[in-house]
């Protein structure tokens, strides 16, 4: 038989038997995967699967290398081969077991409950560290890579012995994208914001929806999206309505007349609230926080368990406030004041004869007004 042809043989039975030995794994660790509740270890099995297959792959061919009748040329092609197959391949099922990684606290951090402090901080740390460990990843195995090249071995020893100096080199002139990505990670340990924080930023009110290493994506209210340079968080003010806690204090402001009786509107908020199922239990006060010689500024504060229970709340307290006030106490509403007159108003008054020429007041000067003309 040619030895073409046993070469051929040989090759075909290793990769046969990796895919075997592959599928066989890939079984067990599913049935293992299966026994527990969480659906944690199927992440990692799914991710691991197709990377794992042609690691098999590589292996078994590998170990048949001394059987095949190579020549020299082929030899060296093949030494070739592997120095950049092997590298892109552990590197693969690297970026996947990462990414595993990262779904699996997303699965394991709930940010659908009421309390999702604690979640939200694990997933925005999660997802940098995510970014940040797959870019690694990355920029390691393309320097194995070019290792694996004779003739750009230089280039290779030189990217990764010289990352530091090439960093300072291209952040002369990429420095706001390294600046970004600085701020990123920092972001990752600060934790200025967090995933499906609420803020107001450039006068937009919205959620973090996606944190990237150099970019945050916020969700407007609006179905809009903002997007902002992570440094901006970092650098500028803005609002975290969710940073310690997402209950939030809700408020609503009427102007009424000042025969208002407040009594009767607490009593009335009281209802309200007690009535409304946003309202969160924690408190709720009405106040005279203002007032102006035709008005007071009346203050009905809620609290909700978080932004949005809190903003329909205070839509709910001022439709349900203006509807009492316009129909059990009209009296309220701001009224304008005008003083028509006095008793007598309406008669003449007799205004002051001023003197003959040529006479004196009493003070002796020309033209003076008589004392009871100035009285």
């Amino acid at each position: 038989m040619p030895p073409i042809v046993i070469d051929a043989l040989t090759v075909t039975a290793a990769v046969v038997a990796a895919f075997v030995l592959h599928w066989i794994a890939i079984r067990v660790a599913r049935r293992l995967a299966a026994r527990t509740p969480e659906s944690i270890d199927d992440v990692f099995v799914d991710r691991a699967e197709r990377p794992l297959r042609w690691i098999f792959v590589a292996l078994a061919l590998a170990s048949v290398r001394r059987l095949l009748h190579l020549g020299e040329g082929a030899s060296a092609f093949w030494g070739q081969a592997a120095g950049m197959v092997v590298p892109l391949l552990l590197g693969w099922l690297a970026v996947n077991m990462i990414r595993a990684g990262g779904r699996a606290v997303e699965l394991s951090a709930d940010i659908s409950v009421a309390d999702n402090l604690l979640a939200r901080r694990r997933r925005t740390r999660s997802a940098i560290l995510t970014r940040v460990a797959v870019f690694l990843v990355g920029f390691v195995t393309i320097c194995l890579m070019l290792l694996s090249i004779p003739s750009v071995r230089s280039v290779g020893v030189t990217l990764m012995a010289s990352a530091g100096l090439a960093g300072l080199a291209v952040g002369a002139a990429a420095q706001p994208a390294l600046k970004n990505i600085i701020a990123g990670i920092q972001m990752a340990f600060t934790e200025p914001i967090r995933i499906d924080d609420v803020v107001i930023i450039d006068g937009e009110w919205g959620r973090i929806e996606e944190i990237r290493l150099t970019y945050v994506v916020v969700a407007i209210w609006d179905e809009r999206r903002l997007v902002v340079p992570v440094s901006k968080f970092l650098e500028d003010s803005f609002q975290n309505w969710t940073r310690n806690s997402s209950q939030l204090h809700g408020t609503a402001f009427f102007w009424l007349d000042p025969t208002a009786d407040i009594s009767r509107l607490r009593a009335r908020l009281e209802e309200l609230v007690r009535a409304n199922e946003r309202w969160d239990g924690r408190g709720f006060v009405l106040q005279v926080t203002d007032t102006r010689p035709d008005a007071i500024e009346v203050r009905a504060l809620v609290t909700a368990r978080d932004a949005a229970n809190a903003f329909d709340l205070r839509c709910d307290m001022r439709e349900g406030m203006l509807a009492f006030i316009r129909d059990e106490m009209p009296e309220a509403l701001p009224r304008g004041r005008m003083e028509l007159g006095r008793p007598g108003w309406s008669e003449p008054v007799a205004l002051p004869v001023p003197p003959a020429p040529g006479e004196q007041g009493s003070s002796g000067g020309a033209g003076a007004i008589p004392e009871e003309g100035r009285a």
